[in-house]
């Protein structure tokens, strides 16, 4: 049961729905950050975000994002990817525990500047979010065709438009 009262709804969505005044900067913020111009894809910065969120043990925006970034078709990481998850995971933790050395070895990997930022901006955005998600102790759901569904919506209209 959530520390506060909220709608009805699963994770985040309980929050934006409750709380209207913060959805606007919260969901652009997240369409940003997953949808935005950025060297990379949707799928690659909605593994990051799923990683983080894993890690940070958020299950509601693990799953959810976890299973958007199936819906863009992620695959197993690469070796970019695999260096830019090892400096989202120093962030998580403790951003500054991020290295020159972790940076070189994104950038060894084939990782631009650009992407190194997003990859810092989206796992310390993320560990925000999974904070905001269980500090509130909202509703998780079990059923994982619940995520797939919102999953769907996610892949399909972004961050901007709710599912309707």
């Amino acid at each position: 049961m959530p520390h506060i009262d909220l709608p009805p709804l699963p994770g985040i969505a309980a929050l934006l729905a409750g709380h209207p005044h913060t959805a606007a900067p919260l969901n652009s913020l997240a369409e940003t950050l997953l949808r935005g111009p950025s060297p990379l894809s949707p799928a690659e910065r909605e593994t990051i975000a799923a990683y983080v969120s894993r890690a940070n043990n958020c299950t509601f925006c693990a799953e959810t994002h976890g299973a958007v970034a199936r819906h863009l078709g992620a695959e197993e990481p690469d070796a970019r990817l695999t260096a830019l998850l090892a400096i989202a995971e120093k962030v998580r933790v403790d951003g500054r525990s991020v290295t020159s050395g972790d940076v070189a070895a994104a950038r060894d990997a084939g990782a631009t500047d650009q992407a190194i930022h997003d990859t810092v901006l989206i796992a310390a955005a993320f560990s925000m979010f999974n904070r905001y998600v269980d500090g509130l102790a909202t509703l998780t759901p079990h059923n994982p065709e619940q995520y797939d569904h919102h999953a769907r919506a996610l892949a399909e209209n972004g961050y901007l438009h709710p599912p309707g």
